[in-house]
């Protein structure tokens, strides 16, 4: 029993050692950290939703739109001019393949006279 008990105890007193070491090892030469992958992945995913935007017929006046993306929240901020423009380009960048989510900060903005 105290064989039993002392393998456990010094299989718990090591086991952080073997975690630590896996959250400090750096990627291999030519190998992109996780930070890095989820920034191209973060940077695929907005162009992918502008291009989107840009492609579909009514939204290709949009200017001023920003496009930002997180981990499949994709957010849109700037100024549109009415609700519907609003809507669709939420509309639009949710049918983007790897969009999660759409928090849609876009203000509407009437045209000047």
């Amino acid at each position: 029993m105290k064989i039993l008990v002392a393998a456990v105890a010094s299989l718990l007193i090591s086991m952080p050692a073997f975690a630590q070491k896996a959250e400090n090892e750096r990627p291999g030469p030519g190998e992109a950290s996780p930070e890095t992958k989820q920034k191209m992945s973060n940077a695929g995913l907005t162009g992918r939703v502008k291009s989107a935007l840009a492609a579909d017929v009514g939204m290709k006046t949009l200017r001023g739109v920003d496009v930002d993306s997180a981990n499949g929240v994709v957010t849109l901020k700037g100024h549109v001019d009415s609700n519907d423009t609003k809507k669709r380009a939420e509309a639009v960048a949710k049918k983007v393949d790897g969009v999660k989510s759409v928090k849609n900060q876009l203000s509407i903005r009437k045209p000047k006279s």
